[in-house]
């Protein structure tokens, strides 16, 4: 990838330069070529077949010949398409809502502590007219997808800390805690980690520890869990991650949106294609954590810049509803999803002060 290779060059010449330089949407350039790899031995190929849709990490089947140049001409792509899926279960009268959010970043700029009640006083019924305190008595579990806290990056230098900045680092972790607790008082709550919290940086990242909320972790609804997290409500089979593989992909690939990302994770079976190469992960021997071995209902993605969302099918009759949810702190936007049906809308808090 040439933009890759010369990013280095980048950094050191921009600290010259007085005309701002134009920073890249990601890491392909127009000269970029893919490469057929297996035990045997590494081949170009050439053809019917479009780089940017790919990334180093996936396995595919190739059809074609070998050109006169000794590179491989492809005819066709086959990937290994989506998994099977568990049967959906039947429709019931009765609605059932799940509410997906990220990004909450407590304790940066973006962060406003009244949007946040706001949303925790929707859900919880304590806000609304009667039609929306009918619609938060039918939900039945919240999910955070990363991105809960955001510490302040001057306290975290590498230099010893005072006891002021103990202090000012566990703030934002206790405002969470106390607003957290709210929801976990009357909902069952999933926590899930993401870049900015204090959690390990390497896909798996482990569930954060109980210890930092004391006051949310005493109720048995609370359930602080990994990232990636797969779940099942009314036989109702969820996926998601806080975000890192799709916006990893999309710094090497190409696509229209985020959701065709997520698409492409789905039919590779594969959830990031890019760890290790260019996404850290855990370096797992015996098994690949990875793989998707069934096809969940719902795929949700976290930390987007928007709400976004679509079905897509499989060729064996798969259904699966991709979801990006959207950057609390910075949009203001939760999720909201019907078991019934995997209808979703967003739910939009503003304030105009």
């Amino acid at each position: 990838m040439g933009l890759w290779r010369a990013s280095m060059s980048v950094i050191l010449l921009s600290r010259k330069s007085v005309v701002p330089l134009v920073k890249p949407h990601n890491f392909m350039h127009s000269d970029d070529y893919l490469v057929l790899e297996d035990e045997s031995g590494r081949v170009k190929l050439n053809g019917n077949i479009i780089p940017p849709e790919y990334v180093t990490g996936i396995v595919v089947a190739v059809l074609g010949k070998e050109s006169g140049a000794g590179d491989f001409l492809v005819q066709d792509v086959l990937d290994a398409g989506l998994p099977p899926q568990i049967e959906f279960p039947l429709k019931s009268g009765e609605d059932k809502y799940v509410v997906l959010v990220s990004g909450l970043s407590v304790g940066s700029s973006t962060s406003n502590p009244l949007q946040f009640q706001l949303l925790i006083d929707h859900i919880t019924g304590h806000l609304g007219d009667e039609k929306a305190q009918r619609f938060a008595s039918k939900i039945v579990q919240v999910v955070f997808a990363g991105n809960l806290v955001e510490i302040p990056h001057r306290i975290l230098n590498g230099q010893n800390l005072a006891s002021e900045d103990f202090a000012r680092m566990s703030e934002p972790i206790r405002e969470l805690d106390i607003l957290l607790s709210q929801i976990a008082a009357g909902l069952p709550l999933d926590i899930m980690p993401g870049p900015s919290d204090p959690a390990n940086f390497s896909l798996p990242q482990q569930s954060l520890h109980g210890c930092l909320f004391p006051g949310s972790s005493t109720y048995n609804t609370f359930r602080s869990c990994t990232n990636p997290h797969c779940f099942e409500l009314d036989n109702v089979r969820f996926l998601g991650t806080s975000g890192q593989n799709v916006d990893d992909l999309d710094k090497y690939s190409d696509a229209k949106d985020k959701l065709e990302f997520m698409e492409r994770t789905l039919r590779w079976r594969h959830l990031a294609p890019t760890a290790p190469n260019t996404l850290g992960c855990f370096p797992f021997t015996e098994r690949d954590p990875f793989f998707i071995e069934s096809c969940p209902h719902v795929y949700f993605v976290g930390n987007q810049d928007k709400f976004e969302t679509r079905i897509i099918k499989g060729s064996e009759g798969q259904l699966v509803r991709l979801i990006c949810v959207p950057k609390f702190s910075e949009t203001g936007v939760a999720v909201m999803l019907n078991l019934k049906d995997l209808e979703c809308h967003a739910l939009s808090f503003t304030l105009d002060l």
